[in-house]
């Protein structure tokens, strides 16, 4: 066998080992109210934290720096949630979704977390005034190119698009520098 390379002729990567220190403990999901619209904005909160928590602290230029073939890093990963909160929430219109992965090489990472964490406030501040589920979001800023979707939908689509980019998260960050937990 060569050296570098496994039985199978993949290339092995080198993982931190996970310490004490760098070990977080799991949060358990959240305990939320009874209604519809408490259980929903109760996850969708819970994963909003939990990917702002992965990247927070993370090392330059690690969290930056792709793991995988696809390109995907830390950095931005959160800052496309950024811009999904904004588009959903806000009516901003993203003209460059494949973009959207990459921050900008000036952005540090307590920027990009305060930006993602502001979007979700606004996002939040819209959201309160919602009662009914089925109305659409209020956005502030129409869009022409489609009708805002129901509350509930946009709920749905923000907990399953937050959730798949957590989960992606919690390996980048493992890579990185072995932190692990929520």
């Amino acid at each position: 066998m060569a050296s570098g390379l496994t039985r199978d002729n993949r290339r092995e990567t080198t993982v931190p080992s996970t310490t004490r220190r760098n070990r977080r403990r799991d949060t358990p999901p959240p305990r939320t109210g009874g209604d519809e619209i408490e259980v929903l904005r109760g996850f969708l909160d819970y994963l909003r934290a939990s990917v702002a928590a992965k990247v927070d602290g993370a090392p330059e230029p690690q969290v930056r720096t792709a793991a995988v073939p696809s390109g995907t890093n830390l950095l931005g990963l959160l800052n496309h949630l950024t811009l999904v909160e904004r588009s959903m929430f806000l009516g901003d219109d993203v003209t460059d979704w494949r973009a959207s992965f990459q921050a900008a090489p000036q952005d540090s990472v307590a920027e990009v977390v305060a930006r993602y964490r502001d979007a979700v406030r606004r996002a939040n501040d819209v959201l309160d005034g919602c009662t009914d589920l089925g109305a659409p979001i209020p956005r502030p800023r129409a869009r022409r190119d489609r009708p805002a979707p129901s509350i509930r939908w946009a709920l749905t689509h923000m907990i399953e698009e937050t959730g798949r980019h957590a989960g992606h998260a919690d390996i980048l960050r493992e890579l990185v520098d072995g932190t692990t937990g929520r």
